[in-house]
């Protein structure tokens, strides 16, 4: 049928009939198609970062609040160190924690909090 005059085409009905049943099914493959290479997708995660030399460090979250980070580091090293954690804060934004200066043998914390609104921590890394 002609949509613009509402006529029938002669000798072509059969052929009409077809094509209109052969579009959901093309429709069909081709979405399938597109959600097999969606899935196949590859996603990026980014591995945490190496603590700093001279450092050993325990990083974790609080024991009652998933959006509060910790690093506890000891300086095993010769030389004074400042370190930091900074927490991957999913939607939110990053955060940096306080900055602590330790002298060789010191131990010490810094923490950080990600805003409410996003997933909470995602990732906790020691920045230098």
């Amino acid at each position: 049928m002609n949509l613009f005059t509402g006529t029938r085409s002669k000798g072509s009905t059969a052929k009409g009939k077809r094509s209109r049943s052969a579009l959901p099914a093309l429709a069909a493959a081709s979405t399938a198609a597109a959600l097999a290479i969606t899935v196949a997708a590859p996603t990026a995660t980014a591995a945490p970062g190496a603590i700093p030399p001279g450092l050993s460090c325990d990083t974790g979250k609080h024991a009652i609040d998933d959006y509060t980070g910790f690093a506890l580091c000891k300086n095993n090293g010769s030389q004074t160190q400042t370190f930091w954690v900074h927490l991957v804060c999913g939607w939110s934004p990053d955060v940096d924690g306080n900055h602590v200066t330790l002298r060789p043998g010191e131990s010490g914390q810094s923490t950080a909090h990600c805003a409410g609104l996003g997933t909470g921590i995602g990732e906790i890394h020691v920045r230098p």
